[in-house]
């Protein structure tokens, strides 16, 4: 029967002591006699990864450089001096703690194998984070790592094009912060962990709460995941807007196939001639005045019509103002539609003038079961 333990990961900034790393002097919380047992995986002299990394970039920045007091003389020690980069930085990875994982326990031995096989993929999964130094502690409470690295990014159109530089080589790597709390840092951080995770399992070690609590998850894949959520959702939100832009966009075509400029000239009632009788004279101008009410019946279904979609419109609008604050330039866009109808309505009331109420009343009451069956 397999036995599958259970443990928390632990990846801690590191100060950084090169010279405690490879034990070149001992700290009261070490074991000396157990020294012998440490792992050093690579302990490259940092100044010499400094030549590696920069010495083609500085060249190149000097040779375009007219003034002396610009050029780069020594790019280790501007770094050291400088104030916005640190010239490397260490992460400290552990397993579990001395209760679970301590050095006097069996259980130690799966943890060194684990951290072994996370170190030996580091620096593949990482190409923007030059390792200069690893060890293996296994004479101190429990085993763990000190990982040294040199942060760069190439391709910079200041300064050097290559440069140190921490949060470009994350973001090189894939990874984008988004606020305080999502940082290039921690999202690497966590990411991390998933891939000791993974080389823990391969000696029956399990992350503990791994699998129920999301703050273990990858801080990265779980915001890709919930984005992607969100651009479907308002990429439907966009085209609902959309059908509705385009249905305005039609009845205010057809409002607009109306001919306003000649409507006075139309519809000017004719003298009666001389001793024309009242029916004569109705069927004068009962033509005209048919053409006049199909024509106000239209207007009307049509300015019902709009203000439906008027009242649609605005109510999506107002759900989206919430969620979206990009969408308040068509909200905006919409109040001028509906200044549009306001006009259109406006005339309406003019013929309900011209006409009579009772003529545009007589009307309405012709057109209510059509308005009822288009909007069932």
């Amino acid at each position: 029967m397999t036995i599958i333990y259970l443990a928390s990961i632990s990846i801690e900034l590191g100060k950084g002591a090169l010279k405690h790393n490879s034990r070149i002097f001992n700290t009261p919380n070490t074991n000396p006699e157990r020294s012998h047992l440490n792992k050093e995986y690579i302990n490259d002299d940092i100044k010499n990864v400094y030549h590696e990394l920069f010495d083609e970039a500085v060249e190149r920045y000097n040779s375009k450089q007219t003034r002396n007091d610009r050029k780069v003389k020594n790019y280790y020690e501007k770094i050291c001096n400088g104030k916005q980069e640190k010239p490397f930085h260490e992460i400290v990875v552990q397993i579990g703690n001395k209760n679970d994982f301590g050095i006097d326990k069996q259980t130690a031995e799966l943890a060194e194998k684990a951290l072994d096989d996370y170190v030996s993929t580091f620096q593949k999964r990482n190409p923007y984070l030059r390792v200069f130094s690893a060890h293996m502690h296994l004479d101190e409470a429990t085993p763990h790592l000190h990982i040294d690295f040199v942060p760069f990014t190439t391709g910079s159109k200041r300064g050097l094009d290559t440069r140190v530089s921490l949060k470009q080589a994350l973001a090189n790597q894939g990874f984008v912060g988004n606020g305080r709390e999502e940082t290039e840092w921690a999202l690497w951080v966590n990411s991390e962990k998933e891939s000791l995770a993974k080389s823990m399992l391969k000696f029956n070690i399990e992350w503990e709460n791994q699998h129920t609590s999301r703050e273990h998850l990858s801080v990265l894949d779980y915001k890709k995941k919930e984005r992607q959520k969100e651009v479907i959702q308002l990429e439907e939100k966009v085209d609902m807007l959309k059908n509705e832009i385009e249905c305005y966009q039609n009845c205010n075509n057809e409002l607009q196939e109306i001919d306003e400029s000649g409507f006075d000239d139309k519809f000017v009632l004719p003298e009666p001639k001389p001793f024309m009788s009242a029916n004569a004279y109705k069927k004068l101008i009962e033509p005209m005045f048919n053409k006049l009410k199909q024509m106000v019946k239209q207007l009307i279904v049509r300015c019902f019509k709009e203000e439906a979609r008027a009242f649609n419109a605005n109510r999506i609008v107002g759900r989206l103002q919430n969620d979206v604050e990009n969408y308040k330039k068509d909200a905006k866009s919409f109040s001028k539609m509906a200044h549009r109808a306001d006009k259109k309505l406006a005339q309406y009331s003019k013929l309900r003038k011209i006409i009579g109420p009772k003529n545009v009343d007589e009307i309405l009451k012709q057109s209510q079961p059509r308005n009822k069956e288009r909007y069932r």
